[in-house]
């Protein structure tokens, strides 16, 4: 990336940038207070983290517009590190999940987002805009009817508000006005505050207080490791929903690299790592937030609101943030996809659907997604075997076989089945021109087929090599015969 475009991506609009991050930050403060729980950490330490990944991921990272916070599935891994050997092992995996998210970005290894078909990305979104509406649920629950009212209002607020005009993100209205009116009249609603203690002061630069020695990393590295992975998935998840949305193309090398040095700046400070979080980033693309100054002003913000204005942030009710993420469940649904299941074949739907439940059922996004590019690979290559045709004929007293298609750990029994090794002809052909062989597999069963007809006195003709197509066989078999 280049000095003029990286200045373009801050000076983009910047009074709508300004705004779609402010509307970001109130849609970071419920889920990842709500998240702090999950992984056993204070609310201070979530919010701070996300403090602090956003402020470095919108210099470092290589996705405006994208926000980041110390929420999703890379919570639910850290929690399991936290309540077996608390917030200090913690800390050291941060650190390291930010190494190695470095080294994943240094080594290109981003590519293999490649084998995220467009089934699992759109299950994946879809599952994520059904955890953000159930994760709502629980706000709506054994509440007064105020609660509903202000709801309701909310949503004809943020619905209604940009027909009449879109200067100000109709959310941010949204929260002054219910805010307001719970205020005058005090009613019994639930607010920020009831979520947890917000924090009242600035971060302060930290160390892991724990023994720096291969104990400690055995425990360590695994989480780390795990971390480090989730961590990357979601946030190039969400950077494709970014390119998306808005016709562009981020850089996802910079992307990772920029998480993990964000996330060693949030070890650092006594955060817990984070990654892109999908629901806000819709959020912020719809009210304008394209560039970086949006993702900066997102923690930016977050940190004003908690160090001068946490008594007024602890009274927002949490109606108003309810009716936020109602709004961003819905626009982060592709309900296209729903028209398009009558449409695409069944193979497609059903990894698509699959890809929901699993993460819908898990709570966890890496497993829907991994769920999802197996069962994308096991189906590819049900496609691909079928498309190994096998045809026998006779060529003077020699049984010809025309091998056409690939050959490869799915379909080289295919080839095998196929050959009579009871023939009473003295001489097999197998011409292999429009045939390709991709792995060890396809070809040891051609070494087998080979060694098996000269077993029973049988001559062997393999026709049709070419060094560009089947260079595998030449590699991997000593037989003079199969270079013919």
């Amino acid at each position: 990336m280049n000095l003029s475009t990286y200045r373009a991506q801050w000076a983009y609009n910047p009074l709508r940038e300004v705004l779609a991050g402010m509307v970001g930050t109130f849609a970071l403060i419920p889920e990842v207070i709500a998240f702090s729980y999950i992984a056993g950490v204070s609310p201070a330490v979530a919010l701070y983290a996300s403090f602090v990944i956003s402020v470095a991921i919108a210099i470092t990272g290589g996705r405006p517009g994208m926000i980041s916070g110390a929420a999703g599935s890379v919570a639910l891994v850290a929690a399991a590190l936290v309540h077996q050997h608390g917030v200090q092992y913690m800390l050291l995996a941060t650190l390291l999940a930010g190494a190695f998210q470095i080294v994943f970005g240094l080594l290109r290894l981003h590519v293999l987002m490649r084998f995220v078909s467009a089934e699992v990305r759109t299950g994946f979104v879809n599952a994520l805009a059904i955890l953000i509406f159930s994760a709502q649920v629980p706000q709506m629950l054994h509440v007064t009817w105020h609660t509903y009212a202000l709801i309701a209002l909310g949503l004809v607020i943020i619905y209604l508000l940009p027909k009449v005009s879109a200067a100000i993100p109709s959310p941010l209205i949204c929260i002054v006005i219910l805010t307001a009116i719970t205020m005058a009249y005090p009613m019994p609603v639930r607010t920020v505050s009831d979520l947890g203690a917000l924090p009242t002061g600035l971060p302060s630069l930290t160390l892991p207080h724990v023994p720096l020695d291969w104990a400690t990393l055995e425990i360590v590295l695994p989480y780390a490791i795990a971390m480090a992975s989730v961590g990357l998935l979601e946030s190039l998840m969400t950077a494709g929903v970014v390119d998306d949305a808005t016709d562009t193309h981020g850089d996802p090398r910079m992307e990772c690299t920029g998480l993990g040095i964000s996330n060693i700046f949030v070890g650092l400070f006594g955060g817990i790592a984070g990654c892109g979080m999908i629901g806000q980033t819709v959020g912020n693309l719809r009210y304008g937030g394209r560039g970086r100054l949006s993702t900066f002003t997102a923690g930016a913000f977050l940190l004003i609101l908690m160090v001068a204005l946490h008594a007024y942030v602890g009274q927002v009710p949490m109606a108003a943030l309810v009716a936020i993420m109602i709004m961003v469940s819905i626009s982060t649904f592709a309900w296209g996809s729903l028209r398009n299941m009558l449409r695409q074949p069944k193979l497609s739907s059903l990894i698509m659907l699959l890809t929901v439940t699993v993460t819908v059922t898990t709570h966890d996004l890496a497993a829907g997604v991994a769920v999802g590019v197996l069962l994308s690979g096991v189906f590819f290559a049900w496609r691909a075997m079928g498309m190994l045709h096998i045809d026998r004929a006779k060529e003077g007293e020699a049984d010809l076989y025309r091998v056409r298609g690939q050959v490869f750990f799915a379909s080289a029994d295919m080839l095998y089945d196929a050959i009579d090794f009871q023939t009473k002809a003295r001489t097999v052909i197998i011409s292999l021109p429009d045939a390709t062989f991709w792995d060890v597999t396809s070809v040891g069963i051609l070494e087998k087929i080979v060694a098996k007809l000269q077993g029973r006195d049988i001559e062997v003709r393999v026709e049709g090599l070419h060094a560009r197509r089947h260079g595998l066989i030449a590699e991997q078999s000593d037989e003079p015969l199969l270079a013919m």
